[in-house]
């Protein structure tokens, strides 16, 4: 044989031996619970000899790709039996786990995994996750567990106080955080105004918030992302849980339709304390309900089919005089399909609709607005190899804002039905996503989103003098609204005006051991929606308008930087984050604006800008029989609206006075201190302690600083916009839980859960008012509380 074909040959096999050594193959598979086949978010599972491993997504895959070998597996995940496994890995495999509830162990099991704890080595920052578990242990006003009020006791979020609506993460406004359930947007998380979220505990499988370094998958808000998942349903068996309360009571059913392929959840709550008030002679309604269901249906191994909905109303009456509804409807189809062990895809289409009413019969007539939105989004999950998993996708969602349809409520009210113009707007985007890890100790994500927003043709359009609806008056320095010169009809296949956003993302983490890591990102955020609210309103008036041609969207820039450490082997973590964010176009509103039944509301708009600023601490202790943290921020929100012949060198108006000068201020939502400790005690298989308590800065607010007389009537005058604050809140709420020993002859296992909210009797203040007293003549101050001391007894069941 010539030489240089042998040089050939051995070459050629050499290639072929690297090659073997090289070859690379994929486990991948679901995990879910054994005893309903319920799938699990974030289960971990990790490949001990590489010190490598993944997690599962939103529907329970995972996909990791490994070097021909041999390998112990562990899956864990909080409150379930570990799996240890060894898999030989010739050739790609799929594999299934099914994790068995810590409560059907015979044996005592140590967990090794929490959901809530943050991964020292991946990038992600700014993320707080809440096991379901945890929301039902958490102390609350009335015994309701509660998403929302359990989000209150995590670093950087806030609310305005009690009885309010939303809540508030870092600074930002309640309109800026992006709520979805199972997909789908929801506009307003209340019921009764802030009493109680729209969420039933029972149905909720997973909660995680992101308050920065959000992946590029999401948009649309630019403060954070909270994000829910339903329960699927058990396809094993017919389950029956529920819990009756001092104002309200629920009820959950879930079974298989076909056994282990096909299973269905419907779940519904409502309150009836209004039911005993005519007892008291009392003629006023205040009540909410509301309804989740969910299908879900495996096709094969590679497709399944899910349908979800929620929908929820409440109802305010004063006697029959005054009645306010308003609630949510979403609805979300959804398709997983498998292409490949390494390729994941979900294609969904989304209804989301949010409703607002008013009857007022002392003036005669009736209110409706809303807003909806439809919604069509595929996302696509790539696991290219045990470093890189490349996330992209689209979205299309179409709106329609209806601010307001006016109309009589008796023939002889002398009302004329007006409906004002609607809104139609079109949002798409689409998205890259890289989760990258460099090295044992270096990952990063990073990632691009491109949106664009469309503000559609409506049936009539202001038009002004040099494009400006509103006037300023420079001799009483005063802020007006401008009369429109024309009025056109562009109609609705028009577009009135086009907006194009670059929304890049990039967060990295260094550990240096399994102990300590550093972690920063950088996030841009565009939002083209603007949620109207006018404090002086007596009701939650939520009212949305789009970007247009006089409103700009709002554009987020927001930095953060973090340590993070795990102490004696995770029994502990400590997370430390400082951020910084910027916001452009935040809308503020000149004096006496009126935001009701407003057909021009560019007319009382002017753009400002928004920063905030902070630090935030985290200490949980996540093992033993007192589990629990300590959470602190130390933040400033301030926002500031120059006029608009702003002098840039200088950062004043040369002409216009702008909104307080030009000057900052503090948001209504600045809370200089935020702290809270929240502890959870097993003293015995029976008794489960919890305590919370909260301390904040007061609310910012306006206090009159003086008085004059016009023509006989005594007019207060104010100073700079937010200068005073309320009174500092503080409170403490205790819990006790009961679980009987489950008797085996008996189906059903119930539960005791004794609760004192407000325990100290605190009446921490809502609101002051001055007014006049008719005795002395004096101006005197007027404190308004919500909430004292507040016991309550909850019965929950299951079978």
């Amino acid at each position: 044989m010539p030489r240089h074909h042998l040089a050939f040959l051995l070459a050629l096999f050499g290639h072929f031996f690297v090659l073997q050594a090289q070859q690379k193959f994929t486990l991948s598979g679901t995990v879910s619970e054994a005893v309903s086949n319920e799938s699990l978010i974030g289960v971990t599972i990790a490949v001990q000899e590489l010190k490598t491993g993944t997690t599962t997504n939103e529907y329970g895959f995972y996909s990791i790709t490994l070097p021909k070998g041999e390998y112990r597996i562990t899956v864990s995940y909080l409150g379930f039996q570990e799996i240890s496994e060894t898999i030989s890995l010739t050739r790609d495999l799929k594999k299934d786990f099914n994790l068995v509830e810590k409560a059907e162990e015979l044996e005592e099991v140590v967990v090794t995994d929490d959901v809530e704890r943050l991964d020292i080595r991946k990038p992600q920052m700014s993320v707080n996750t809440l096991a379901a578990q945890t929301i039902k242990q958490i102390p609350v006003v009335l015994g309701e567990a509660d998403v929302i009020k359990s989000l209150l006791l995590l670093p950087g979020v806030t609310s305005a106080g009690e009885a309010s609506s939303g809540f508030n993460v870092r600074g930002g406004a309640a309109d800026q955080n992006l709520i979805l359930l199972d997909e789908a947007t929801v506009f307003n998380s209340s019921h009764l105004f802030g009493f109680f979220s729209v969420f039933n505990p029972d149905a909720i499988k997973d909660v995680k918030l992101f308050k920065g370094g959000i992946p590029a998958r999401y948009g649309g808000r630019v403060s954070s992302v909270l994000e829910i998942f339903q329960k699927e349903g058990n396809s094993k068996d017919f389950k029956v849980s529920g819990g009756i309360g001092a104002v309200a009571s629920r009820l959950l059913l879930e079974g298989p339709i076909q056994k282990d392929r096909t299973a269905f959840l419907v779940g519904g709550r409502a309150s009836y304390a209004h039911l005993f008030l005519p007892l008291f002679d009392v003629n006023n309604k205040a009540y909410f309900y509301d309804l989740n269901t969910k299908i879900n249906h495996k096709i094969n191994e590679n497709n399944s089919i899910f349908l979800s909905g929620y929908f929820g109303r409440d109802l305010f009456s004063i006697n029959e005089k005054f009645i306010n509804t308003y609630g949510n409807a979403v609805g979300n189809f959804r398709w997983n399909h498998l292409f490949s062990d390494r390729l994941f895809s979900n294609l969904s289409l989304i209804y989301s609709d949010y409703y607002y009413g008013l009857e007022l019969d002392f003036v005669g007539f009736e209110w409706d607005s809303g807003i909806q939105n439809f919604n069509l989004k595929y996302d696509l999950k790539h696991y290219l190899n045990d470093k890189l998993q490349l996330n992209y996708g689209i979205n299309n969602t179409y709106y329609v804002f209806n601010p307001g349809k006016i109309k009589p409520n008796s023939p002889d009210s002398g009302i004329v039905e007006e409906q004002l113009t609607k809104k139609y707007a079109n949002e798409n985007a689409v998205y890259i996503d890289m989760e990258h890890t460099i090295s044992e100790n270096l990952s990063i994500e990073y990632g691009l989103r491109v949106s664009q927003f469309n503000r559609l043709g409506q049936d009539e359009f202001y038009v002004y003098q040099n494009d400006n609806p509103v006037e300023f008056d420079p001799f009483t320095l005063v802020y007006r609204e401008a009369e429109p010169i024309d009025t056109i009809n562009p109609g609705k296949g028009g577009t009135l005006k086009k907006f194009l956003n670059l929304e890049p993302r990039v967060a990295v983490s260094y550990s240096f051991n399994d102990k300590n890591s550093v972690k920063a990102s950088y996030t841009r955020l565009a939002q083209y929606l603007h949620l109207l609210s006018n404090t002086s309103s007596p009701t939650p008036l939520d009212v949305w308008t789009p970007s247009g041609p006089f409103v700009k969207p709002q554009l987020l820039d927001q930095y953060a930087m973090g340590y993070f450490r795990n102490i004696k082997n995770g029994d502990f973590t400590f997370e430390t984050e400082a951020f910084y964010k910027e916001i452009q176009n935040r809308i503020d509103y000149i004096d006496g604006a009126n935001l009701i039944a407003n057909n021009a509301i560019e007319q009382v708009i002017l753009n400002g800008e928004a920063r905030a600023y902070g630090l935030e601490f985290l200490i949980r202790k996540n093992t033993g029989k007192l589990k629990g943290w300590l959470a602190y921020t130390l933040s400033r929100s301030e926002q500031r609206t120059p006029g608009r012949d702003l002098d840039f060198d200088t950062g004043r108006s040369n002409l216009e006075t702008g909104i307080n000068l030009g000057e900052w201020y503090s948001t209504p939502y600045d809370k200089t201190h935020d702290l809270a400790l929240y502890g959870s005690y097993d003293l015995n298989e029976k008794w489960n302690f919890n305590a919370n308590f909260i301390f904040q800065t007061g609310q910012p607010t306006n206090y009159p600083i003086g008085q004059f007389e016009f023509e006989g009537v005594t007019v207060p005058y104010y100073g700079e916009r937010n200068k005073e604050r309320l009174p500092n809140y503080h409170r403490l709420d205790i819990s006790a839980i009961l679980t009987p020993k489950r008797n085996t002859r008996k189906k059903v296992q119930s539960q005791w859960v004794f609760s004192i909210y407000n325990v100290y009797n605190r009446k921490n203040t809502a609101s002051i008012n001055f007014r006049e007293n008719e005795d002395t003549g004096r101006n005197e101050a007027l404190r308004t509380s919500i909430f004292g001391i507040i016991p309550s007894i909850t019965y929950n069941f299951k079978f």
